[in-house]
């Protein structure tokens, strides 16, 4: 019924406890999750992840505020992106939150390397997770001088905390918005009235987990299996039963990332 389009089950919060996650998952109805990868180093946990499990897939990508780590080219994403159960390019985009005494001039390696996986996309026609965080102006010049004014690229602005206008340009781009456990947080009117102009069908929802336990497990390492959570929190945004949120984003998420109805998928492996 749900389906959780980011978390990070490669994770050390995460990891070690997978067979009690997937259980949990179960019990809470979330049909599907995607494990999203945030260095080439990480990649081969996230992808035994997906192949372990009929309920999992796989990105790959350089999340932008990793350092230290083996830098990416197009090839070699292209290469990982055609390895089974991966269905996204990223996490990828900009971050500019934590400078730690450079300019956002500095930070072209960071652009550099955004471009990189938009090139990957761009090649192996996967739609791009995108992050952006303090850095929405450059996020979407970049994306619309590669052809996301064209309608050349896709994708989804995860964890999604920017400003209406930042939405609605994701939106005219052909893009997804995609809402964490935040929505649920007392003090996020903001991101509400954002979730309130985002047509439904455009809609993702997610956990990001380990981080952003959604109300009432704030504070607490998240999982998958509170994704239902934050289907509630737009549910009441959009004055919509929660089943609708359930249908609507999990019909965005297989349309996104290519993927067949759980139910077909299921009669397919039973033959």
């Amino acid at each position: 019924m749900f389906v959780d389009s980011h978390c990070h089950l490669s994770f050390p919060e995460l990891l070690p406890r997978v067979d009690e996650i997937l259980a949990a998952m179960a019990a809470a109805r979330v049909e599907r999750a995607l494990c999203i990868c945030t260095t080439l180093e990480e990649f081969e946990t996230v992808h035994a992840l997906a192949a372990r499990d009929d309920r999992l897939y796989a990105t790959a990508g350089v999340h932008p505020d990793s350092e230290g780590v083996r830098e990416p080219d197009v090839a070699a994403l292209v290469a990982l992106a055609r390895r089974p159960r991966v269905v996204g390019i990223g996490e990828t985009g900009l971050d500019y939150y934590r400078l730690n005494g450079r300019s956002v001039a500095d930070m072209e390696w960071q652009r550099e390397r955004f471009r990189v996986h938009i090139e990957a996309a761009r090649q192996t026609a996967l739609p791009l997770v995108v992050h952006t965080r303090s850095a929405s102006d450059d996020t979407v010049r970049l994306l619309r001088e590669a052809g996301g004014a064209r309608g050349e690229l896709r994708g989804v602005f995860h964890c999604f905390t920017e400003t209406r206008e930042v939405a609605r340009a994701a939106l005219d781009m052909g893009f997804h918005v995609s809402f964490s456990g935040i929505l649920s947080f007392r003090n996020a009117e903001a991101l509400r009235e954002v979730a309130r102009m985002v047509p439904l069908e455009r809609c993702l929802i997610e956990t990001d987990s380990p981080y952003l336990a959604p109300v009432p497990h704030r504070g607490k390492p998240n999982t998958p299996a509170w994704v239902p959570y934050v289907a509630q929190a737009l549910a009441a945004v959009k004055g919509v039963p929660v089943e609708e949120i359930a249908e609507a984003t999990r019909r965005n998420f297989e349309g996104l990332f290519g993927l067949p109805p759980v139910a077909a998928e299921s009669s397919r492996r039973a033959a």
